[in-house]
This record gives C-alpha cells, sequence and structure tokens, in this order.
C-alpha cells in the first residue's frame, strides 16, 4: 500500500480535523499503519515479538503526541508534546532498525525514509512553536 492509497481510505471525518494540515501527522498516521502490518511478519518470529510490541507502542505514539498536543493549543505547551513525538519518532526508528533481519530490505528503507521525513517535520514545527512561545526583544 502506498501513501495515496492509504489516504484515499482515510475517513473524510478524519481528514477534516485541523490537526491532519500538519503534514506530519497524516505521514506518522500512515507509518502507524505500515507498521501494524509489519508486526504480522515479526509476530511470526519469537524474536520478533519482543520488537512488536515496542514497535507499534513507539509508532502510535507518535501520532498521539501530535494530536494531545494540538488539541491544547500553540506554543511552548504544544512544542513540548512534539518534542515527545519527536522522541517517539526516533524510539521507531531504532525499532525499525532493530527487527531488520525480519522485514525486507525495501520495507526497512521505506520504513527508515518514511521516519526521517517525519522526524525533519517535526523538528521544523518545534521550533516554529518555541519561536511563537518567546516573547519578542526589541
Amino acid at each position: 500500500m502506498n501513501y495515496e492509497e492509504w489516504m484515499a481510505g482515510v475517513p473524510e471525518r478524519i481528514k477534516a480535523e485541523p490537526v491532519w494540515q500538519f503534514y506530519a501527522y497524516p505521514k506518522a498516521s500512515f507509518l502507524y499503519e505500515l507498521v501494524w502490518m509489519d508486526c504480522d511478519k515479526l509476530l511470526k518470529d519469537r524474536r520478533g515479538r519482543a520488537i512488536s510490541e515496542q514497535i507499534i507502542r513507539s509508532a502510535g505514539s507518535i501520532c498521539a503526541n501530535i494530536e494531545e498536543g494540538y488539541g491544547r493549543g500553540w506554543g511552548k505547551e504544544y512544542a513540548r508534546f512534539l518534542r515527545i513525538a519527536l522522541g517517539s519518532a526516533r524510539e521507531t526508528k531504532g525499532w525499525c532498525f532493530r527487527a531488520r533481519r525480519l522485514l525486507p530490505p525495501e520495507v526497512l528503507e521505506h520504513r527508515l525514509a518514511l521516519l526521517d521525513e517525519i522526524i525533519g517535520l517535526l523538528i521544523t514545527e518545534h521550533s516554529r512553536q518555541l519561536k511563537k512561545a518567546s516573547p519578542r526583544r526589541t
């Protein structure tokens, strides 16, 4: 499944949420869907079971923290949740790497590239929110 196919299946009520405008959010939601499917493969190997528990939790945490932070407003508070989402994205990247022996190389590369994109978007928005929160000095 690619991003466009996945987006076509997302209910309009979900896409109508304001948080959907932050490009990292739909990308993180897509990542979660992919990780969910990856867990099917991971669960077939005894060693992959522990990885599947961690990777699905950390991937879900990216979306959840963007949602919660967005719901609390802008500035410093939102930036704090974006920082947590960033930590979860980096954790997910680590779990993908640790799953490399159980995932096909092209799947691993796709997940890592998608995570790089999400991480970059989170870093940029985090910085933007911190600037909003800082009083201007003249």
